[in-house]
């Protein structure tokens, strides 16, 4: 029997739909990854949340697929605290993380 090396979340959106997240394979992990690596040049906040959406997306798209390509529904599926669980688990990206915080204070303060 072969030993799983991650966990699964299922979680509840803001619609009522339920997903299935677990860690992108590494394809899919470049390209949310690419589309992450756009925050070091946001200047709002609005750019920061349209590039969590589109990093949502790409996470989503195995399991509702329908949803991921459709970005207003999106948008009206998913709320903050479920971004970040999403980043957390299928991108391993810890967004409460205090290192990441004070990182993201630096850079709005030169900004």
């Amino acid at each position: 029997m072969a030993t799983k090396l991650y966990d699964i979340v299922e979680i509840e959106l803001q619609n009522g739909n339920k997903a299935v997240l677990k860690p992108l394979p590494i394809k899919a992990l470049r390209e949310f990854m690419e589309v992450v690596a756009g925050l070091d040049n946001v200047k709002t906040e609005d750019e920061a949340i349209n590039i969590f959406l589109k990093a949502s997306a790409i996470a989503l798209r195995g399991t509702l697929p329908e949803l991921a390509s459709d970005p207003d529904a999106l948008e009206g599926a998913l709320d903050v605290p479920t971004i970040w669980k999403i980043m957390e688990v299928c991108g391993g990206i810890k967004l409460g993380d205090p290192n990441l915080i004070a990182a993201a204070s630096k850079m709005v303060g030169e900004n």
